[in-house]
């Protein structure tokens, strides 16, 4: 009795549902105070799932609901099948969450009605400001502000910050909302080095409470933590839930868990360089058919000679701040750049000015496959030549969704959505695309129902289907578990060695970084330049 007395959430033989299918069939899971959890699991096997519906997010629609009318403790006393000392003060911080917010904002864009034409959105402020009961006038001083990092862009509207930018101040919104429980899923993906090193810190100063058994007499909240790869996981964690193929797959302590991590990676290490090397090939087969299919004016290799990108003297940049000052660069064909910098630097701006998203281009000296931006070309011929990977295209994706067979044949035609008939030919390539991406059989799913993970892997393939010139990447590794990650890594690096397609590579994980990358652009925001180019014999891991 006592024991049940200290259970923090407590699910007895439950499955969690949305409104159209049942997600996880069966669960049983405690936490108990003294406990600090990590959740795990790979892209849509559960572990989304589960943390949304624990969280209570309304609109997600997800439910915890009871297989069966009651539960017994053993001697025909009754227990709660699901309860939660949590109920209505869960906080939930996550790539998904991050997205939502952002496609808020493009809702509620007004700039089309308003005088200048420029609706900034809300601020930092203003969104923090709408947990704390004030007007946010002194945010600057507030502890959790600092903490988060966020103290210096609080005036910026939401949508004119980098993806590391919105996660902490999602972040420090939560911290500020007062809620008893913070689930942070995979809240590492997209920070810098140093916003890493401070959440991780965080983290082990609030979780060491929790295992204590103190943060009600610190005021401090509950934490769950989920994440997509067991890396950078805080030293107080004590116990381990993996969710895999929609069911619990593990539930135990931490040191239990990585036992069993050293026994599957024995046990799967003689296939692994087997299935690569299978992957590679296949990959090489399909860039060389989908080469094959174009025309021959799309379909020659670019001359060595005639730079994909020049950019001199760009300035970018938007009331008193300076995104990027006096740049000037140039990207040839085959040299495979990787672009790094701290969160906030200008690095998702920079390759806003070569996609055609950021109008500040027509301002500068920018020039695309040998043609001054803004000298008659359309956005349509430039996108032909290029696939991109990036956040923006991932919440705009979101907005229109769509069955994943649709969302790879979009990649040939360039368009967010598809509004013309399939051809066969498509078809064909789209499904080998799928089948090559682990996606067999689930061509007619909907996009909207993927894990924000398998989204985004759906995505890279699509952008590499038409093995365009010049492939940009801004983090396109963000929410991948470990299977997805390397299979990613492995696409990347078997397209750049066919030699038709350049790599423009953003990322914050040096683990992340390809051995062809052997060209990097830093840029440094507090620095005079504000950039460095680097050339290396090997890219550094």
């Amino acid at each position: 009795m006592t024991e049940r007395k200290n259970n923090l959430i407590s699910v007895n033989h439950c499955r969690i549902q949305d409104s159209e299918r049942v997600l996880i069939p069966d669960m049983s899971w405690t936490m108990t105070a003294g406990q600090a959890w990590l959740v795990i699991g790979p892209n849509g096997g559960g572990k989304a799932a589960f943390l949304t519906a624990i969280s209570g997010v309304r609109s997600s629609m997800l439910q915890i609901i009871p297989n069966s009318m009651s539960g017994s403790a053993g001697s025909g006393e009754d227990i709660p099948l699901y309860a939660s000392a949590f109920e209505g003060s869960v906080e939930i911080v996550s790539l998904e969450r991050a997205a939502r917010l952002i496609e808020e904002e493009r809702i509620n864009d007004e700039s089309d009605y308003i005088e200048g034409g420029v609706d900034h959105g809300r601020t930092g402020r203003r969104f923090l400001a709408e947990v704390t009961g004030n007007d946010g006038s002194r945010l600057e001083s507030d502890p959790q502000v600092k903490l988060c990092g966020v103290d210096k862009i609080l005036d910026r509207g939401l949508k004119y910050m980098s993806t590391g930018e919105i996660r902490r101040t999602l972040l420090c919104r939560a911290l500020l909302s007062g809620k008893k429980l913070l689930i942070l899923s995979d809240p590492f993906a997209g920070l810098d080095s140093t916003s890493r090193g401070i959440l991780l810190d965080f983290f082990n100063t609030i979780a060491s409470k929790q295992v204590a058994g103190k943060p009600s007499d610190t005021a401090l909240p509950y934490i769950i933590l989920g994440m997509e790869r067991y890396t950078e996981i805080p030293a107080c964690i004590t116990h381990v839930l993996e969710f895999k193929d929609g069911a619990v797959s593990f539930c135990g302590t931490k040191d239990g868990y990585e036992s069993e991590l050293q026994v599957r990676q024995q046990q799967n290490a003689a296939g692994q360089e087997r299935l690569r090397s299978e992957f590679a090939e296949e990959v090489r087969r399909l860039h060389a058919a989908a080469r094959a299919a174009q025309d021959d004016e799309t379909a020659a290799d670019p001359e060595k000679n005639v730079p994909l990108v020049e950019m001199h003297d760009v300035n970018v940049g938007w009331d008193d701040h300076k995104v990027l000052r006096h740049l000037s660069w140039t990207l040839y064909p085959g040299e495979h750049w990787l672009i790094r910098g701290p969160n906030g630097s200008g690095k998702t701006t920079f390759l806003e000015l070569i996609t055609g998203d950021n109008m500040q281009v027509f301002s500068n000296d920018v020039s695309l496959f040998g043609r001054r931006r803004g000298s008659g070309e359309t956005i349509w011929e430039i996108k032909a030549k290029l696939g991109i990977v990036s956040y923006r295209l991932h919440v705009e994706y979101r907005m229109v969704g769509g069955d994943l067979e649709s969302v790879i044949i979009s990649g040939f035609r360039d368009s967010i959505g598809l509004y013309e008939h399939k051809t066969d030919s498509e078809i064909a390539s789209a499904r080998k695309w799928l089948r090559l991406g682990g996606f067999a059989g689930r061509e007619q799913e909907n996009f909207a129902d993927l894990s924000y993970g398998e989204q985004r892997a759906v995505l890279i393939l699509r952008a590499a289907v038409k093995c365009p010139p010049l492939l940009i990447l801004d983090e396109p590794c963000h929410g991948l578990d470990e299977s997805y990650r390397q299979k990613i890594l492995d696409l990347l690096e078997t397209v750049a060695a066919t030699g038709t397609t350049t790599l423009l590579h953003v990322t914050h994980d040096p683990t992340e970084v390809l051995p062809c990358e052997h060209h990097v652009l830093e840029l440094h925001p507090d620095e005079d330049p504000m950039y460095r180019i680097l050339v290396q014999e090997k890219a550094e891991k």
